[in-house]
């Protein structure tokens, strides 16, 4: 069943937000709503593309496991984002697992519904083409990041981001457990481990899951300083 805080995620969407009322309750079937535990798998690596996601509440994580056994996370989903529409689109397979991370509440939207509506309001393809434009500039972005930045670096970026921008001193929360952000930045947890001892000379404190940035403008500096520096 859908509440009215679900219907206004929906329409914050970028693939929905255009829609009107009616055209998006002929899209929605309640039915395709679905609670999740955490640790519950939304779909596996490899398992046939039928549907895209939208998240309703909570964080889904996107990952690849490696030939050696190894996770990859490619990247973790709040409410309102969607996700998959590639592969749906595409009527192949999906390249990646879904997983929740929290309690979360997600909808699916059938491949074969989204096309007819498609085929109805051919704006709806071009949010999409938006959606996934967004998706592969943060596949982009996290390519860049892992190819000039240094695993410091890395992770005193990550820290910047969570200040949303502040200046001077500034304490803020881990959204995740340490060993998720160390795969999200592309690292090894004991890395990560490394890289937070070693930007402690920079005024960085971590503990438990809150770290403390003495100063913004300093660590800044360090993440735009060249690798050849």
């Amino acid at each position: 069943m859908l509440t009215p805080d679900d219907w206004a995620t929906l329409k914050r969407s970028a693939i929905l937000r255009d829609l009107p009322d009616a055209d998006l309750a002929a899209l929605l079937d309640p039915r395709g709503v679905r609670s999740l535990e955490r640790g519950h798998l939304l779909f596996q690596q490899g398992d046939p593309a039928r549907a895209l996601f939208l998240v309703l509440g909570g964080q889904i994580k996107l990952s690849r496991i490696n030939p050696g056994g190894d996770e990859a996370v490619v990247h973790i989903y709040g409410a309102g984002e969607s996700f998959a529409e590639a592969a749906m689109f595409l009527g192949g397979r999906y390249p990646v697992a879904a997983e929740a991370i929290v309690p979360s509440r997600v909808m699916s939207i059938e491949s074969e519904a989204l096309r007819r509506k498609v085929a109805e309001r051919p704006e709806i393809a071009f949010a999409m083409m938006a959606s996934m434009s967004r998706h592969l500039k943060v596949l982009v972005d996290q390519i860049e990041r892992m190819k000039l930045l240094s695993a410091d670096q890395r992770v005193a970026e990550f820290l910047l981001g969570l200040g949303a921008g502040k200046a001077g001193a500034v304490t803020v929360s881990l959204p995740h457990e340490k060993s998720l952000i160390a795969k999200q930045l592309g690292m090894k947890p004991a890395t990560f481990s490394r890289a937070i001892a070693r930007i402690r000379e920079l005024g960085v404190e971590v503990n438990g899951n809150q770290a403390r940035i003495g100063d913004t403008a300093a660590l800044r500096a360090f993440v735009n300083r060249s690798a050849e520096d």
